[in-house]
């Protein structure tokens, strides 16, 4: 907390779905929270809205090609203007910033996280890759930083929740809840003749694209599982995933004595978001409150890795270790963007994945340059394997 008695917060990937949605969150609290920094990749129109709209100290824009455009724009304003991921790196290491809201989706925010953790800095982290990628890394540098780690997405969110006030180690299992996505009642055969259209129908979450075709192929709970193992010490044996289409249970926490706590809300990202900035107090939010009345049901029904493949690759790679995951990660985005290109159909993307995961060469205890290092190959095999 700042001189200002406010929570001065750095929102990476303010343009985003979480981005745009902690930005909400912020507006509803101007007296408790201000915003030091926003940063957008390509999205330059938008990131000169919220920089005259939150007015914070600075922003950056990663694509370098449109720093131009941004500076121009807000010339006059109080704002500095900065462009490229190095930038971002730099500005969430100074003293001005309490809270990281890292959103970056994809890989592409490991880096960003990293300069924070490695600032000491709270750690509001929604971007899973960067636990899927480098989950042990990331982990040893947080504790070796003293670093405060957040999970943002519901599920991880409800967990974390569900154990305020209980001892880790009383924990038995973690249950993570899943939709299942727009296919969750598809056969074999027709989630195969799927479009991106239709995979981007998510029938309970607004969100980007990425993370509604991960929904829908359940890779989305995979890299999950993943996250939920690095940021709860838990053994992968112990975290099982359950479908729950409607969306009201986010996750729960089974302990050794078979009580379980489970966390409960209307589908609404900025409850955890706004719990993220504000935890352990909770504050007002003007979201949709439950009425149990009508909701009548809850269903709950095991996950079909026949259909549904991701989520077997996906435990694979956390069984197998190193830089497993970090290949899927990768072959993963690769085929996410080819499939939404029409290059490949829907069906194609879990064996992307697998064939570039066999090509890629293993490393049982990689540093954080090998991940990078991995990244990029698997990228570039992956895309061998879809011409893109």
């Amino acid at each position: 907390m700042q001189q200002d008695g406010k929570i001065h917060i750095a929102v990476l990937g303010s343009t985003g779905s979480i981005g745009c949605q902690t930005l909400d969150v912020v507006s509803q609290h101007p007296d408790l929270f201000q915003i030091e920094l926003l940063t957008a990749n390509s999205n330059s129109a938008l990131l000169i809205q919220q920089a005259r709209t939150f007015n914070p100290g600075s922003v950056v824009i990663c694509n370098e090609h449109k720093y131009q455009e941004v500076f121009d724009a807000l010339d006059g304003e109080d704002i500095k203007v900065f462009a490229g991921m190095d930038s971002v790196c730099d500005i969430v290491r100074e003293s001005t910033i309490d809270i990281v809201m890292a959103a970056i989706v994809g890989f592409a925010g490991l880096r960003s996280a990293v300069a924070a953790i490695e600032a000491g800095k709270t750690v509001a982290l929604a971007n899973k890759e960067t636990l899927v990628a480098a989950g042990a890394i990331v982990m040893d540098l947080a504790k070796k930083h003293g670093t405060r780690i957040v999970p943002v997405d519901s599920e991880h969110s409800a967990i974390f929740q569900c154990l305020q006030g209980s001892r880790y180690r009383d924990a038995e299992k973690l249950l993570l809840t899943c939709s299942g996505g727009p296919f969750l009642h598809k056969t074999k055969e027709e989630i195969a003749l799927m479009t991106p259209q239709e995979a981007l129908k998510h029938p309970r979450w607004n969100m980007g694209a990425k993370v509604t075709i991960d929904s829908a192929s359940l890779m989305n709970k995979g890299l999950e599982m993943i996250e939920a193992r690095w940021l709860f010490d838990m053994p992968a044996e112990r975290i099982e995933v359950v479908i729950h289409p409607e969306s009201i249970i986010h996750s729960a926490v089974q302990y050794q004595d078979g009580a379980v706590i489970a966390q409960l809300s209307v589908p609404d990202m900025r409850i955890p978001i706004q719990y993220a900035l504000s935890c352990p107090s909770r504050l007002q939010l003007n979201a949709q409150r439950i009425s149990f009345a009508q909701l009548g049901k809850l269903t709950f029904e095991a996950p079909d890795t026949d259909r549904f493949p991701c989520l077997a690759i996906a435990r694979r790679a956390l069984d197998k270790g190193g830089n497993a995951a970090c290949a899927m990660n990768a072959a993963n985005e690769v085929a996410v963007a080819a499939f939404l290109q029409g290059k490949i159909p829907f069906s194609a993307i879990p064996d992307v994945i697998t064939s570039t995961m066999f090509r890629t060469p293993f490393i049982e205890k990689p540093t954080l340059d090998e991940i990078f290092s991995t990244h990029s190959q698997a990228m570039a095999l992956a895309r061998e394997t879809t011409n893109i």
